[in-house]
């Protein structure tokens, strides 16, 4: 079962990202939001996803090239990596709601395409989505793809080019293995 458990990430991640902050270009002017740092880039717009009762920032949702892309980055072990089995989770789930979800090979490894039902009032639709993910040194990045990039090359090269700049900032607090890493909010243009 070991070897179930190792890591998951493009061959070049730590030269093309998705980059572990002390990986990061330390003079690209990042926007900061705690767990992840984000490059700014023409087109790109930026949202950030709050859980109603704790008012935590949950995930990190990205408009970008006619597609979103959703990120929220996870505490890992040192050793071992989590998109093995977060993937087995995603498909249990998609499947436990009546949808569809088939593994692929995609340019950052090992991916899921899904189709997820959508209840809208009356009638059910369902929605594509591709679910990524890469396992860095103490971290877990997780993205959910919308949009024009599920079934546009062109439109996913463009997003996976926007995953792949994230950078992911563990810190050194301990933390167990797939906590949400915090994420905060951007500080105003102006007051960095």
């Amino acid at each position: 079962m070991s070897d179930a458990l190792d890591k998951t990430a493009p061959a070049d991640r730590s030269a093309s990202g998705p980059f572990d902050e002390s990986e990061a270009n330390p003079v690209r002017p990042y926007i900061d939001l705690g767990g992840i740092k984000i490059l700014p880039r023409e087109g790109l717009n930026l949202r950030l996803e709050v859980e109603e009762q704790s008012k935590r920032i949950v995930a990190v949702g990205l408009d970008y090239a006619g597609s979103t892309l959703q990120v929220q980055p996870f505490a890992a072990p040192r050793s071992t990596g989590l998109w093995e089995e977060t993937r087995e989770q995603i498909r249990q789930q998609i499947r436990s709601q009546g949808g569809r979800v088939e593994e692929r090979e995609g340019p950052l490894g090992p991916e899921l395409l899904a189709e997820v039902p959508v209840v809208a009032g009356d009638s059910q639709t369902k929605r594509l989505a591709r679910f990524i993910g890469v396992d860095g040194p103490r971290w877990f990045l997780r993205g959910v793809i919308g949009g024009a990039a599920t079934a546009d090359i062109e439109a996913a090269a463009q997003v996976e080019d926007l995953f792949r700049s994230i950078v992911v900032v563990r810190g050194g607090t301990p933390m167990p293995p797939r906590d949400l890493i915090p994420l905060k909010m951007p500080a105003s243009p102006g007051s960095a």
